[in-house]
């Protein structure tokens, strides 16, 4: 059974909120999400956010607020493209910049990571550094699997799960989850 090194989630209607941009102080975590985040707390696996914020670079919100708010939920690190789509970044999903420099810092394998997002760009990043990809029904998860059909055709995502809590338990009945050094 492969071993899981990190799980990377996205924020926006993944671990709440929905289909939209919730800025600091207006997001709400969906009600199982604490559960979640603690579960795989407990086993020692890190957990890292990875989200793109483009409203950071608009001027919206700042890189800090989101940083503070997700470190508050229990992540281990974040990882936050505040570039709007049109600037050309390495990092703004579907781009690999955001794993890539996860990769880094914690020494991970990216095959042994796990990607769970509502978005045909989350999955998208997942395939092309090898993770493994698990697409939530929530924020834009069902409209991804038809809006942009032509976007996952090429991609192989591993399971489809209802929400985050779904998407947990399914990681653990089929991988091991892999206790800190």
């Amino acid at each position: 059974m492969k071993k899981i090194e990190a799980v990377f989630l996205d924020r926006d209607g993944t671990i709440g909120g929905d289909n939209t941009v919730h800025y600091p102080e207006e997001f709400e975590l969906f009600p199982y999400t604490a559960d979640e985040i603690n579960r795989l707390k407990r086993d020692e696996t890190r957990i890292f956010s990875f989200t793109n914020q483009p409203g950071i670079s608009r001027g919206l919100a700042t890189g800090k607020e989101f940083e503070e708010e997700l470190i508050a939920f229990g992540f281990d690190d974040v990882y936050i493209c505040p570039h709007d789509h049109n600037e050309g970044c390495i990092c703004r999903k579907p781009n690999t910049g955001m794993l890539t420099e996860a990769s880094k810092d914690y020494d991970l394998v990216l095959e042994n990571c796990v990607v769970i997002g509502d978005r045909w760009s989350d999955m998208a990043a997942a395939s092309k550094v090898g993770s493994i990809k698990i697409l939530v029904r929530t924020g834009a998860g069902d409209s991804s699997l038809i809006e942009h059909f032509d976007k996952l055709k090429d991609i192989k995502i591993d399971y489809i799960a209802n929400d985050l809590k779904d998407a947990i338990s399914w990681l653990y009945k089929n991988y091991l989850v892999c206790r800190k050094a």
